[in-house]
């Protein structure tokens, strides 16, 4: 059983672990905010790119004339995994349903014989696939030093994956990251951004384009691959704030209730001390 000044230690531990969890959800509640609003912001701009994109692939599609990003290389036999999660952890399972999603992909694509390469971003993420894929990774982006992420950083990426495809390193590329939906739920998504995936979009007859849709399109895929990261870059700092904030919450609770038992557990076992002493006092008083 543990002495007083162990169980004293101990509520003063807890206490100031609270206060660190409190604060820390603050924080989170704060960027949240600013976060969530420029994943919300940047939504109808790539949905509408997106439309778009889409009205102009409808219009070649199946042409010899189609930009490689749209059409492909022919194969699906080398797949790039870009698995984007944070750079920090304490944010519950943000992390790590972003690479349960990544892992369940990568098992299946190499169950079918295809090859896997990985790049992350964010060391989270590099951390956990480390161990059963290490041997896939291909790169890695760190966004430690990068106190808001903006579209610099997504074009970077996108630079570096379009690169590498023109380069023939692979022929899939997916994108893995959590879309915000509330301050509790973030949802793991796997969105495919080379070949390009273009939904919704019929040709018209109402437009015609100067120069080519070909040639609109080849200038518009590589944007669209740099907004879709920064999309996702958007999407994920939300997602994480959200959850750091809901993690810390239940932190703080946890810290609360543990304190209270504590203190009980103390408040008993200082009166069973005062109680014993009297006792010994009254005995020794009656055997005089």
């Amino acid at each position: 059983m543990p002495s007083l000044k162990d169980l004293k230690n101990r509520i003063g531990s807890v206490k100031n672990t609270r206060k660190i969890t409190k604060a820390m959800q603050m924080v989170a509640a704060a960027k949240l905010r600013r976060a969530q609003e420029a994943a919300e912001a940047a939504r109808p701009y790539a949905e509408r790119m997106n439309a778009v994109m889409a009205g102009l692939a409808s219009s070649v599609a199946g042409s010899e004339s189609a930009p490689r990003l749209l059409a492909g290389t022919g194969a699906d036999r080398v797949h790039l995994l870009v698995v984007m999660t944070a750079e920090r952890g304490l944010c519950g399972g943000f992390n790590s349903s972003i690479v349960r999603l990544a892992r369940a992909a990568a098992n299946e694509l190499l169950a079918q014989g295809k090859t896997v390469k990985i790049l992350t971003v964010g060391k989270k993420g590099r951390e956990q696939l480390r161990r059963d894929f290490g041997d896939k990774f291909v790169g890695h982006v760190d966004l430690t030093e990068v106190k808001r992420v903006g579209y610099v950083n997504a074009q970077e990426i996108a630079r570096d994956i379009l690169s590498r495809f023109d380069g023939g390193e692979f022929d899939v590329a997916t994108l893995f990251f959590n879309r915000f939906q509330s301050v509790i739920s973030q949802i793991p998504t796997a969105q495919q951004i080379i070949p390009a995936k273009l939904e919704g979009g019929a040709p018209s007859a109402l437009y015609d384009y100067e120069p080519s849709e070909e040639a609109i399109l080849a200038d518009l895929l590589p944007r669209g691959v740099a907004t879709q990261v920064f999309t996702a870059l958007l999407e994920n700092g939300a997602s994480e704030q959200g959850a750091r904030m809901s993690a810390m919450d239940n932190a703080t609770r946890n810290a609360g209730d543990m304190i209270n038992k504590l203190t009980i557990q103390y408040n008993r076992s200082r009166q069973a001390a005062i109680t014993k002493e009297l006792i010994e006092i009254i005995s020794g008083a009656e055997a005089l």
